[in-house]
């Protein structure tokens, strides 16, 4: 089997024993709450306030290296591009994040070091690391964490969420931390964790349906539109921004979104091309669970081209949805999301294979492409 058709996971998360302990140590979320449930010990994660079900229940999967070894070897899955999930070291101080960012950085570097041969030249485990992106944090700090995760040589990113430093990613102050990231060749990894304002959900017992189905994916279409806003893919053409959740609904409301830009005085002038243009720089996964979604954020990449400034081309042209395949890539977002009752296999892992496969004008190299080729090439693995 050639590298180029390898199964690669990009969205896959890990707790690490460090983090863990942390979390455990919490007294308010986030926290691992300890509890006894039938005469057992039951560990429960709380990321947010008022958690449906008292938590998520978590155990080895969340942090042991074997366990996702064996996660990989059951849904052949040959490499996995791994992170801390959040909500990472939004709620510590900047002392104490700094230090927990560089420690938890060389721990990820060991457990994806330590991990299986995938060939000659590549490990199995590979992942995102960590700034100390909280409030009053010095960009000192954060370029030096910057430099750090650069040495690492299994880190090939970082992951992130939306506050940034406190104002979101469009603050200003972050224009350093976003240059820097574009020198070093680290992939950007936006990943929700607040989701909207909670009452938007109304009162009723929806359980967790409404803030992870439609809260997180809205949370990466706010924020990543404040970036394409602020400009920051005009200052920093280089920059690789990776987005959770196949963008969320930027891909549906890109044209409104660009319309909006264009009647507004505020904006309109602001940046160097048209909205749509911008879909193009971006790269998504593929957590969509659907041939349709897939295709459809397809072809909103492939038709950005179109939309960069002078360009003459048609807005209703064919397009070639071939081409949108190649910013897309496959993840499973494990340990969440663990097998229903009767089977062993994932329906994240399942329905997503199933949604690239059937993906109506994909020819095979593309859907092998989305399923690890595109990832091996962005990560620079193809050696």
């Amino acid at each position: 089997m050639s590298l180029a058709s390898r199964l690669v996971d990009i969205h896959t998360h890990i707790y690490l024993p460090r983090y863990c302990a942390l979390l455990r140590s919490r007294t308010s979320v986030p926290r691992i709450l300890t509890s006894n449930r039938d005469g057992k010990p039951d560990d429960r994660l709380l990321i947010l306030d008022h958690e449906p079900s008292g938590g998520r229940p978590v155990g080895p999967h969340y942090w042991e290296r074997d366990e996702k070894i064996k996660f990989m070897d059951r849904h052949g899955i040959d490499l996995s591009v791994v992170s801390t999930a959040n909500p990472w070291l939004d709620f510590l101080h900047p002392s104490e994040a700094k230090t927990l960012a560089s420690q938890l950085n060389e721990d990820l570097e060991q457990y994806c070091a330590d991990s299986p041969q995938l060939s000659p030249s590549l490990k199995r485990l590979y992942g995102f690391g960590l700034l100390p992106l909280v409030p009053d944090i010095s960009i000192t700090a954060l370029l030096e964490t910057i430099e750090q995760i650069s040495k690492l040589s299994h880190l090939k990113g970082i992951i992130m969420g939306t506050k940034g430093i406190g104002k979101g990613l469009d603050d200003d102050a972050l224009d350093p931390v976003w240059e820097a990231l574009s020198k070093a060749g680290l992939v950007v990894f936006l990943h929700p964790h607040y989701g909207v304002d909670a009452k938007a959900w109304g009162e009723k017992d929806n359980g967790h349906v409404l803030p992870l189905a439609l809260g997180f994916p809205f949370e990466t279409t706010i924020a990543t539109t404040r970036l394409i806003l602020s400009g920051v893919f005009d200052r920093h053409p280089s920059l690789r921004l990776l987005l959770a959740h196949s963008g969320g609904a930027l891909p549906q409301l890109s044209s409104r979104l660009a319309s909006c830009i264009d009647h507004d005085p505020v904006v309109a002038s602001r940046l160097a091309h048209d909205a749509r243009w911008y879909l193009g720089k971006l790269y998504f996964d593929a957590v969509a669970y659907g041939p349709e979604e897939l295709g459809f954020v397809s072809d909103v990449i492939a038709r950005a081209g179109r939309f960069e400034a002078g360009a003459s081309g048609s807005t209703g042209a064919t397009v070639d949805r071939k081409l949108g395949s190649k910013r897309m890539m496959f993840g499973t977002d494990h340990p969440f999301f663990p097998p229903l009752k009767g089977t062993e296999k994932w329906r994240s892992v399942v329905e997503n294979l199933e949604a690239i496969d059937e993906v109506s004008g994909w020819s095979q190299e593309e859907k092998e492409g989305v399923r690890g080729g595109n990832a091996l090439s962005l990560f620079n693995l193809l050696l």
